[in-house]
């Protein structure tokens, strides 16, 4: 009879606990970091960034700057699919950035300089980060250059593309693009009359439930597919996938053009609803690409734990905004989710020690039984 396993022993479970042990960790040393700065208002601190949107007395408030969450939500969920999608297939794509970039320039020039619809500058923002991202799977297949130099590389280099090209639709007084809206309403995304149940949020949009429905399609594709198979088998052993018959090469560039497609249409849900403008003058590359690290591997690299470890990750980053900015800076939330962004690389490594503490206690458990017999 087969034994039945112990809560511990579950994969998901493990999961979990490993996340939440981040999570708990990361704020944790945030609040020491508050406390450092100013004891007395340390814990009133650190619980308004956890509350976040829920600070605000009215629930007609509250329910607004949820919306404005989960708007920022949707393309941070769209990076950490792209670095998961990659991550699968053997490959770490920290160029995400660079590719939510370039689909940011391709969404913005489509929507401002050829007046085109929310749709086309959609597929266009996909096609813009899918060819960022096949420049890294060609260099990575054809000449084995490692995908971490060649996607830092190319971050730096669309962002000032970037800059150069949307120079061309910024606004005569400012740095920043001219407004969606006021351009090219043809270019908002439609709200699906969900911003009614943000109190008349027109930021919230048809990206939200678009982002969670991608998600579901990419864990389809990797658990249920000939497809998804033959790209983890890749990221496995590429050399067992050759021997195999399958075209490791081009499962590389394949993974690598998706991943770059999922986050170049995360810029597209962002700026297509009006909620953001670019600035041409911006010298760093937005962190969205780079949260999204944070998100999947807090997700436990799974398509649904990823939904809600970005919302997590949007949701104290905008909480750090209600601090008392003549006390504390806003950067503390920024501190801790680049705490979390570490300890997240210790998720594995802790599942690994459940699974030797198991393994120990089994061997404990059997040796005593057969002692016992």
């Amino acid at each position: 009879m087969k034994e039945k396993k112990s809560l511990l022993e579950n994969q998901a479970f493990q999961s979990i606990l490993a996340s939440l042990t981040c999570i708990v960790a990361g704020l944790f040393i945030g609040f020491i970091v508050l406390l450092m700065i100013n004891s007395k208002g340390a814990a009133e601190a650190i619980l308004t960034i956890i509350k976040n949107y829920f600070t605000y007395p009215t629930k007609a408030a509250a329910m607004k700057y949820f919306g404005n969450t989960l708007v920022k939500t949707a393309p941070l969920l769209l990076c950490a699919l792209s670095v998961q999608f990659c991550y699968k297939a053997g490959l770490f794509n920290i160029g995400a950035a660079g590719q939510y970039v370039c689909g940011a320039a391709a969404t913005l020039y489509a929507a401002l300089a050829l007046g085109c619809p929310w749709y086309v500058c959609m597929i266009l923002a996909m096609i813009a980060g899918g060819i960022s991202g096949c420049i890294t799977g060609v260099l990575k297949a054809y000449r084995n250059v490692n995908e971490v130099i060649s996607g830092i590389m190319l971050n730096w280099i669309a962002l000032y593309s970037t800059n150069m090209l949307l120079t061309s639709v910024k606004e005569s007084t400012s740095p920043y693009t001219l407004a969606i809206g006021a351009t090219n309403p043809s270019a908002l995304l439609p709200t699906l009359g969900l911003e009614k149940l943000f109190s008349n949020n027109k930021y919230v949009t048809l990206a939200i439930p678009l982002s969670v429905i991608i998600a579901v399609i990419i864990w389809v594709i990797l658990t249920k597919t000939v497809f998804g198979y033959e790209l983890l088998a890749t990221g496995y052993n590429k050399d067992a996938a050759k021997y195999a018959g399958m075209k490791e090469k081009k499962n590389i560039v394949v993974t690598l053009v998706i991943g770059g497609a999922l986050a170049g249409l995360g810029a597209s849900l962002l700026y297509l609803s009006g909620y953001e403008q670019w600035s041409v003058s911006q010298s760093s590359v937005p962190g969205m690409g780079f949260n999204g690290i944070a998100a999947t591997f807090l997700g436990a690299l799974h398509p649904i734990g990823t939904i809600f470890s970005s919302y997590f990750i949007q949701h104290i980053s905008s909480g750090g905004a209600y601090l008392d900015k003549q006390v504390y800076p806003s950067q503390v939330s920024d501190l801790i989710s680049a705490i979390i962004i570490y300890l997240c690389g210790f998720v594995l490594f802790f599942k690994h020690c459940l699974n030797i503490y198991n393994m120990k206690k089994n061997k404990f458990n059997k040796n005593t039984k057969g002692g016992k017999s």
